[in-house]
């Protein structure tokens, strides 16, 4: 299998969400919104490789489409976290950014599946 930068950058994602989760418990003392947010960010990695490996196209477009519903759940704890000051500015910006960007690759993958399937 080649390279793949969505699977690269969602691991990036999930490595960056472990260590936001971290920070969470340790420093703000936060443990229910942190779980949810390393099970979500840490999911949407976790699913595209799985896809990799779908037993068939609609498999594979399946799983990607989890990983998206996963990948929008995180935007909403970030956001979550943001707006009860549990993270900064700073942190939120950063890290929404790249949430942001995996949910239009993983858009732009569906899609891309979904019309190879549908011109077979």
């Amino acid at each position: 299998m080649g390279k793949s930068v969505l699977r690269d950058k969602s691991y990036a994602f999930a490595i960056r969400i472990v260590e936001l989760a971290k920070y969470l418990q340790t420093e703000r003392k936060e443990f229910v919104l942190s779980k949810q947010l390393l099970r979500s960010g840490t999911a949407i990695g976790a699913l595209i490789k799985e896809a990799e490996f779908g037993q068939s196209k609609p498999d594979f477009i399946n799983k990607m489409n989890v990983a998206l519903k996963e990948a929008n759940e995180t935007d909403y704890w970030i956001s979550l976290l943001n707006a009860t000051g549990y993270i900064n500015e700073s942190i939120f910006k950063s890290i929404s950014e790249d949430c942001t960007e995996l949910i239009k690759m993983l858009i732009a993958s569906v899609k891309t599946a979904k019309n190879l399937v549908n011109s077979e």
